[in-house]
């Protein structure tokens, strides 16, 4: 077999779909004004290099709908928005938020994205059975109306492994995701660093 590189690991997972993609169209009768969104500057820093931020940009990138862990709960929809982010390494991130028409709807909105991700592993692996995904739960923040964070570690039969650090949190009718990824292994996630970068995000939202 030939031998594959990272990009292979990555879009098993779909966590390839952490770079920015291409900017959609604001959806059919989407709300005008978009929650806050993270900048450059509250990410988890990097000793080497520093962040960009790409625009707030109305609806899903194509990263999101071909997401193993999101695209069933974030793959569609009115009322979202999105802003990727990246630094001169292969460290990449990404925030989505939706408006959901009620504190209900946006309760099960979480609820929905927590199953998926919990279930994201095990899916991972029955589409590629060349892939290992192990998922770490590493609890909740009392920001607002809460916020969970996850680890996902992917490993290939070639040997490439990934970390990606995920975090659902709301406030209000909002939900927001915020998605972090390099190569290396749970030692290697700047833990402490995203959860201050979540209780940001969520604080931002309104």
């Amino acid at each position: 077999m030939p031998k594959r590189t990272r990009a292979g690991a990555l879009t098993a997972l779909a966590a390839a779909g952490l770079v920015a993609g291409t900017a959609l169209a604001a959806p059919a009768g989407a709300a005008t004004r978009a929650p806050g969104f993270l900048s450059a500057k509250d990410l988890p820093p990097h000793a080497t290099s520093s962040w960009t931020a790409g625009p707030v940009t109305a609806g899903v990138p194509e990263e999101v709908e071909a997401d193993t862990c999101l695209s069933m709960a974030l793959g569609g929809g009115r009322d979202t928005w999105y802003r990727a982010f990246r630094n001169d390494l292969d460290t990449t991130a990404r925030q989505v938020s939706v408006e959901l028409p009620s504190v209900r709807a946006a309760k099960g909105r979480v609820a929905r994205v927590n199953q998926d991700i919990a279930s994201c592993p095990q899916r991972a692996e029955e589409a590629d059975p060349e892939i290992e995904v192990t998922l770490k739960d590493y609890g909740t923040l009392p920001v607002e109306e809460g916020a969970q964070l996850y680890g996902l570690h992917t490993e290939t039969s070639w040997g490439a492994t990934d970390i990606r650090l995920l975090s659902v949190g709301r406030d209000g009718t909002t939900v927001t995701v915020v998605d972090w990824g390099q190569m290396g292994d749970f030692a290697d996630a700047p833990v402490k660093a995203f959860k201050k970068t979540t209780t940001t995000a969520v604080n931002k939202l309104h």
